[in-house]
């Protein structure tokens, strides 16, 4: 199924940010310096299991529950 790395960045940028731009900014930064850039995924892009498990450390390090 595609598009799962893209809704979980999604997920990572909209419960950390919870609508504070700045915290959106500093979020999407973050993923970045990470290897994830959430401007590089789409809902076409292909799951790559190496990929699902960064989005998941992330989420993680950022205490968030997926």
């Amino acid at each position: 199924m595609a598009g799962q790395i893209k809704t979980l960045i999604d997920r990572i940028i909209e419960q950390r940010a919870k609508g504070n731009a700045t915290v959106m900014a500093a979020t999407k930064a973050k993923l970045i310096f990470k290897g994830l850039n959430p401007d590089k995924f789409t809902s076409a892009s292909p799951d790559d299991p190496a990929t699902l498990a960064k989005a998941r450390a992330a989420a993680e390090e950022f205490g968030i529950r997926l």
